[in-house]
């Protein structure tokens, strides 16, 4: 058995991080309680010591988690942070042209993409690490 399988106390390694640079797409596509748990999950990670100054992350937007970007619903003042640590904001114009909401409605900081899923599958194969906690 390899040391990464053994048991005992010394058994565990965590990750390193040996790169300069990492990137993540976080992925929202709920309302509610889902909202201030991706807002937490990222602000956790970006305390990871072995993740700090080498971390880019996109927040990417759609369906009901359009309702995270919506001026209308005050989650500025949870997002600034998050802005302020550079975290880009992302929305598929599908769902706003779907749900008839125009870019206007949604924070001047928000970003814009043709569909979600390209996103997704264009982050994904350029190796960045997709999370949808």
């Amino acid at each position: 058995m390899d040391s990464l399988h053994e048991t005992g106390s010394n058994a565990f390694s965590p990750a390193a991080a040996p790169l300069q640079q990492y990137h993540a797409l976080y992925v929202i596509n709920e309302a509610g309680p889902k909202i201030k748990s991706i807002i937490g999950n990222i602000t956790n990670v970006l305390k990871d010591p072995r993740l700090e100054g080498k971390l880019f992350i996109e927040l990417l937007a759609f369906g009901d988690g359009i309702e995270m970007l919506l001026k209308a619903n005050n989650y500025e003042a949870l997002l600034q942070p998050l802005l302020d640590k550079g975290v880009v904001f992302v929305q598929c114009i599908n769902t706003l042209t779907g749900r008839g909401i125009s870019q206007e409605e949604l924070y001047s900081f928000v970003h814009y993409v043709p569909s979600a899923n390209g996103e997704i599958i264009l982050r994904q194969y350029e190796g960045w690490a997709i999370v949808k906690p």
